[in-house]
């Protein structure tokens, strides 16, 4: 039987061009999840279980809405209520799983494709320090190699970052390598730019241990890399940003190639 569940190993790498230069670059690996195969890779891996404890977990509530709602239901909601409507096509989430129990993910990529194949949206979800989460769900209308799309910012990150933003998603795969790049700017230019790019290897026991024994805790790793950053751009002498109230939705709706959105 084809799998079209993955891990994914490789980096993070994230540049602050104003108004003060600041970078990091990061080892990770994510999971890419196809939502129709959590039972059997629940029941075929050792180290991996869905909703249940284990070294690498994937839980419901962890993402989407925060409920116990099965995710393929929840996705497949959100993109009828977005006018996208899949008919039987496949939803792949890319994440990084929990990690002895404890889990945290910057952003996770929802790969959503039509019955045929052909990709019909990309969902963001973006999660802050702050216990808050906002997707970003934009139709495709290409069947491009590279995803190009735009999204005006609505959801408070970074303390050190205005509200005012548009961001700008690149994305390639997944295939034997995904990388999904994010720049945000404003009327003055770019701001930042981030990418995470790993290569595809097969999901097994043995790779989920090796790649445990390469970086354990990454879940941990990033919430700590988080704030030692923070802490990095406040000595450079950036300042907190007042965090405004989350969005009444949970989700921003954006067209096709536009930056109009719903």
């Amino acid at each position: 039987m084809s799998v079209r569940s993955a891990l994914y190993v490789g980096t993070v790498v994230h540049r602050r061009l104003r108004p003060r230069p600041h970078a990091f670059r990061y080892r990770a690996f994510w999971l890419l999840i196809d939502l129709d195969e959590l039972p059997d890779l629940s029941s075929r891996l050792r180290l991996f279980s869905h909703n249940h404890g284990n070294l690498f977990s994937l839980r419901d509530t962890d993402h989407g809405d925060g409920s116990t709602t099965p995710l393929r239901r929840q996705l497949d909601r959100t993109l009828s209520a977005a006018g996208i409507e899949l008919t039987g096509g496949t939803i792949q989430l890319l994440c990084m799983p929990r990690t002895l129990g404890y889990g945290f993910n910057p952003i996770s990529v929802y790969f959503c494709r039509r019955a045929d194949g052909a990709p019909a949206a990309l969902v963001y979800q973006v999660h802050n320090t702050f216990g808050e989460r906002h997707s970003y769900v934009i139709p495709v209308d290409t069947a491009e190699r590279v995803q190009h799309q735009t999204c005006r910012k609505t959801f408070y990150v970074s303390p050190f970052m205005d509200m005012d933003m548009t961001y700008e998603f690149r994305v390639a795969g997944p295939a034997d390598r995904v990388a999904i790049e994010i720049s945000g700017g404003d009327a003055g230019g770019p701001i930042i730019d981030t990418c995470l790019a790993g290569a595809r290897r097969d999901l097994t026991d043995g790779a989920l241990l090796r790649v445990f024994l390469a970086m354990p805790a990454i879940t941990l790793k990033v919430i700590a890399a988080i704030h030692w950053e923070a802490l990095r751009l406040w000595l450079k002498g950036l300042r907190p940003r007042i965090r405004p109230a989350p969005p009444n939705r949970l989700l921003t709706v954006a067209r096709a190639s536009s930056m109009d959105q719903d």
